[in-house]
């Protein structure tokens, strides 16, 4: 879930209840009301009550399509997780092919699976045996939540009595949902309703955001030397001692629309947290499994992490499937010790679930889509530029790979971002999904400082080709002129 959740909507989203119009099921019961193409649902706690959604009846490639009639380009891939598209027959086959077994379950408590072993084996080759094992859970944020635990029994291990209890985030990243992640997280919407139980030992610093903090004139080296004195200064003030780990996103997806660490950055902040003894944790669960032009977004600079998390493009949205990366410190430091982690959960190493993302990272691999993800980002970027740098509400449009995001702005000379009430982002993903452009995008909100700001997402399926970026940069450009003409004739 996208912190854009949160976004009040204006009433033109609010679709009247038609309840002469339902949708009964076998047994007479209604399920949910039907008006032109939409649904709101009558027993699912939906997303937003006050809203109804367009009904997809199918989809095939970057294709829905929809009950109204109409075909939707999905050029967000969802919520930046279905890479292959959608109805790849591979993938319902290697599925298909696990439940004839009988075993789409297993106990982990009791039971081996070879289909589980040999994706894991696949996703540590694919680091280059610079991670060590995988940890298989259903979520991101199931993903985060295993991190943390495993993060703190490292030092647990050595020591019960460890002074080691705190983690150090960063402002405007989103890390997950569960508590333990959502308090990881530095989006301030997202953890209102829950602070006062979220946990009050993770500490935030600023995030790696060039376009909002750089200096004018200021290098690469310059801006990441600054935040890595702020890091140490963290440190410093916590007791150094008392840090387990710093968690970061390579390239920050939800909460601020993708926003890439300058070059130089990740290694840095990495020195920091060696030289005392703390781990380095990278969320990948957005921009990694390829969505960036490498299959692990620090392989662009190849720093490797301590642990990583990765969710979205490990299964496609073919099944819910997320994973911690774990390196050899960290198994070395469980072999030595007890010999496991203190953490389980029912779901977790499903034999459906790793069939399912063996037989997408494997058609990623033998199709080279991860080449063509950096082929066709280099073109995506090009074709955004050409179309929009010069918009006056443009602001920034940065991303790496097939993971773009555009922020709008209020003033281009001051950054200053728009009145939330006007729910920009949102504007633009309606009139986005809306006839006669049929495309998605994907909207967020609190880009400037957790508040206030707007930005949306484009991250297309992996094997997307040039006409393809073509046609989502065009519809993108006429969106975005139709909206701030609409916006300026308020």
């Amino acid at each position: 879930m996208s912190p854009s959740a949160l976004t009040d909507l204006d009433q033109h989203d609010r679709v009247p209840a038609a309840p002469s119009n339902g949708v009964h099921l076998p047994n007479g019961h209604l399920s949910a009301t039907v008006l032109n193409g939409h649904a709101r649902t009558a027993f699912l706690l939906d997303r937003n009550l006050h809203k109804s959604f367009p009904i997809v009846e199918r989809g095939s490639g970057s294709y829905l399509y929809l009950k109204d009639g109409r075909v939707i380009f999905d050029a967000t891939s969802g919520a930046a997780v279905s890479c292959l598209g959608h109805g790849n027959k591979r993938v319902f086959k290697a599925i298909s092919a696990i439940l004839s077994t009988g075993i789409p379950y297993l106990a982990s408590t009791f039971w081996a699976c070879e289909v589980v072993e040999e994706l894991c084996k696949k996703l540590i080759d694919g680091t280059g045996g610079k991670m060590a094992r995988v940890y298989l859970t259903g979520s991101g944020s199931e993903a985060m939540e295993a991190a943390i635990k495993l993060a703190r029994q490292v030092f647990y291990e050595n020591d019960p009595a460890t002074r080691r209890v705190n983690f150090i985030t960063r402002e405007g990243s989103y890390h997950g949902n569960t508590i333990g992640a959502l308090a990881m997280s530095g989006h301030p919407v997202r953890r209102a309703p829950y602070e006062p139980f979220l946990m009050d030992n993770v500490h935030h610093v600023s995030a790696c955001n060039a376009y909002r903090q750089r200096a004018d004139g200021e290098s690469d080296s310059s801006f990441v030397a600054r935040k890595a004195t702020e890091l140490e200064a963290k440190f410093q003030e916590l007791g150094p001692e008392t840090v387990i780990a710093f968690v970061a996103e390579p390239v920050v997806g939800a909460a601020l629309g993708c926003v890439p660490s300058v070059p130089g950055y990740l290694k840095a902040m990495r020195d920091v947290c060696h030289k005392h003894g703390a781990l380095f944790i990278l969320d990948e669960v957005m921009s990694g499994m390829g969505r960036c032009g490498t299959l692990h977004a620090w392989q662009n600079e190849d720093v490797v992490p301590d642990l990583q998390t990765v969710g979205k493009g490990l299964g496609g949205g073919y099944q819910p499937v997320a994973a911690v990366f774990i390196s050899s410190r960290v198994v070395n430091t469980l072999l030595n010790g007890s010999g496991q982690f203190v953490h389980g959960q029912t779901y977790q190493g499903m034999p459906v679930q790793a069939a399912a993302a063996l037989e997408v990272q494997r058609i990623v691999e033998e199709e080279n889509l991860v080449g063509n993800v950096k082929r066709q980002g280099l073109y995506l970027e090009k074709c955004l530029r050409s179309r929009l740098a010069d918009h006056p509400n443009v602001g920034d449009i940065r991303g790496r790979g097939l993971f773009w995001g555009l922020e709008f702005v209020k003033d281009k000379a001051t950054k200053e971002p728009f009145d939330p009430r006007l729910g920009v982002a949102q504007r633009v993903h309606d009139t986005a999904i809306s006839a006669p452009f049929n495309m998605t995008m994907y909207p967020g909100t609190g880009t400037a400082d957790g508040f206030r700001g707007d930005h949306v997402i484009l991250a297309p399926a992996y094997n997307v080709t040039e006409e393809d970026i073509e046609h989502i940069a065009q519809v993108t450009s006429n969106v975005v002129h139709q909206v701030f003409r609409k916006l300026g004739n308020l």
